[in-house]
């Protein structure tokens, strides 16, 4: 069985996309969570990641490390990783890798955190710039290939890729078009969402260099964590 290394369920946006592309497929996998330790990250993580980071994924001794390459090594024995047609498998592989490449200014401004509510101080330029990117990009998905998923009716991999902005847009009120918005939701909804949603609330592990940005981005209205 596939072992799948991951941290926080609070906080890892990385870790997200492998585990709830895997959930929602039905691929089976051991969950291994080793939380954020702070300044010692990286050679705890080195002891399983090679770069130190995750997630990561083992397999009968194969290392799999970088959420894109995981997720194209399952696509290699694994149906429905990505669309079936090829426009829109085209499509889709642009769009998970502008994800994985893009958007700083939506990560630095807006860190993962499933249980904060925040009210904003501001939305600086760049925050804008992305969220008008985001939204051009989901309009396009969802109107090219017809939803209720970005590249058309079934769940893939440029879904799971945007899974932690759903939750992002959740925590920090951010506006998008209505559609946009209902994806987000539609996202959020999704059995495998819940559970880490549920799990993430019920972590009890705060790494302190991540509260200090998220609180730092504006006002706390709420914290759902246990």
């Amino acid at each position: 069985m596939y072992k799948l290394h991951i941290a926080n369920k609070n906080y890892s946006s990385w870790s997200l996309r492998p585990w709830v592309l895997m959930s929602e497929l039905g691929i089976a996998f051991e969950e291994i969570i080793s939380p954020f330790p702070g300044a010692s990250s990286w050679e705890q993580f080195r002891s399983f990641s090679p770069t130190g980071l995750v997630p990561c994924l083992e397999d009968d001794g194969q290392i799999v490390w970088d959420s894109l390459a995981i997720a194209e090594y399952l696509a290699e024995t694994h149906n429905k990783v990505w669309p079936a047609e090829a426009a829109a498998r085209t499509w889709a592989r642009c769009a998970a890798a502008e994800m994985h490449s893009g958007f700083f200014d939506l990560r630095n401004s807006c860190g993962m955190s499933c249980g904060v509510r925040i009210e904003l101080a501001e939305i600086p330029t760049g925050l804008q710039k992305d969220l008008d990117r985001l939204d051009e990009l989901w309009q396009q998905g969802l109107g090219k290939f017809g939803g209720p998923f970005l590249a058309g009716t079934e769940f893939t991999n440029v879904d799971a890729f945007y899974a932690p902005v759903a939750f992002r847009i959740r925590s920090y009120g951010l506006k998008l078009s209505e559609s946009s918005l209902a994806y987000a939701q539609r996202l959020i909804d999704l059995p495998s969402m819940r559970q880490w949603d549920t799990d993430a609330l019920a972590e009890t592990w705060r790494e302190p260099a991540h509260e200090k940005d998220i609180l730092a981005s504006g006002k706390l209205l709420e914290d759902l964590r246990e």
